[in-house]
């Protein structure tokens, strides 16, 4: 792993249980607040929470299809519709941007790169896709499209805010969540496709595994002050 000065004081820290939504919210505005300020290293948590649906600045009423089946919060984020639960690796990212490049799309990527080295540790070949923020996998064992091509699966979803251009909210990593419970919303506004995770596609791997992943991936997608745009 090559190293690099930007993650020497990144504060990495795991959430135990279920983290209720609104108040793990406030916890990170504050801790976003602290870094803005200089008073707090920049921070990564992950966690999961209990079942439910954030919608972000994009969010359509008309996806929303279950709206009495799990709470909905506005997340204040980027992007569309989002199921949140158990089984599912929620990483908050509190990263100051005036020290990694003031570049909102590049960031982005980078939050791609990380989920596509991530799954690669477990020899799964995460995508992106123009238009559509997140990762995707194809699914050829999966009858094809109507127009021939190949089924896509979501398994990672990215939403961010920035408050003087320091990173909150951030992406989440489908390990083993009910998969039944993102048939309440569409997700990320996208009917064509569906959402798959890593139990889903055959491998047993635990939270622990990811989270090991994703730490001994960071380095990789933002190790560097500038964008690692590929």
């Amino acid at each position: 792993m090559t190293h690099s000065p930007l993650a020497d004081n990144l504060e990495w820290k795991i959430l135990p249980g279920l983290s209720d939504y609104e108040s793990t919210r406030a916890a990170m505005e504050t801790r976003v607040a602290e870094i803005a300020a200089g008073h707090a290293p920049e921070a990564i948590w992950l966690l999961e929470h209990p079942p439910l649906y954030t919608a972000g600045t994009s969010a359509r009423p008309d996806d929303l299809v279950a709206p009495n089946r799990f709470p909905v919060y506005s997340a204040g984020r980027g992007g569309q519709y989002t199921y949140h639960g158990p089984g599912q690796r929620v990483v908050y990212a509190m990263l100051d941007l005036n020290m990694r490049g003031r570049d909102v799309r590049c960031f982005v990527h980078d939050m791609e790169a990380w989920v596509i080295a991530t799954l690669a540790e477990f020899g799964i070949r995460g995508e992106r896709r123009t238009g559509r923020v997140g990762v995707w996998v194809t699914r050829p064992e999966k009858p094809p499209q109507p127009d021939g091509s190949a089924r896509e699966d979501k398994i990672a979803a990215i939403g961010i805010k920035l408050r003087r251009w320091v990173s909150f909210h951030g992406l989440s990593i489908n390990v083993e969540p009910d998969l039944t419970h993102f048939e309440g919303i569409i997700p990320c506004g996208i009917r064509e496709h569906g959402v798959t995770s890593l139990v889903d596609l055959g491998l047993p791997v635990t939270m622990e595994d990811v989270d090991l992943a994703l730490q001994r991936s960071f380095t990789q997608a933002f190790g560097s002050a500038t964008c690692a745009k590929d």
